[in-house]
């Protein structure tokens, strides 16, 4: 079973920006879309973006398009999620996940699930 470690939260000040990371193992890595999820306190988890096998699709939410990038190295079996210009509303838990399935932008398609980076924005 494929198991996902996300890093690169932390506290940041509205407008700032961080990078997450989503290590896989496993040598599968390139078959799976991946996706960021986000859970703030008390509301439900949501979908951020989302990232075809071979990087060549993407897709957004509505509320970060044109401020986050999804992006993957296959040979280093990592997801990344570049968040740029935060606002203190995305302050959650960011999760990674993995579907075997295809891109999708639905939790439910996603099968397997990293334990999560806290984001802090500040403001």
């Amino acid at each position: 079973q494929v198991q996902l470690v996300e890093s690169g939260g932390g506290l940041v000040q509205a407008g700032g920006s961080l990078r997450l990371s989503c290590a896989a193992s496993g040598r599968t890595f390139s078959m799976y879309a991946m996706a960021w999820f986000r859970q703030a306190p008390e509301k439900e988890r949501e979908f951020v973006a989302s990232i075809s096998r071979n990087g060549a699709n993407t897709y957004y939410a509505d509320s970060v398009k044109g401020r986050f990038t999804i992006s993957r190295d296959n040979a280093k079996n990592t997801v990344y999620l570049q968040m740029n210009s935060l606002k203190p509303e995305e302050t959650a838990v960011y999760y990674c996940a993995l579907s075997r399935s295809g891109v999708y932008t639905v939790l439910s398609a996603y099968d397997s699930w990293g334990q999560g980076t806290q984001v802090t924005v500040s403001s």
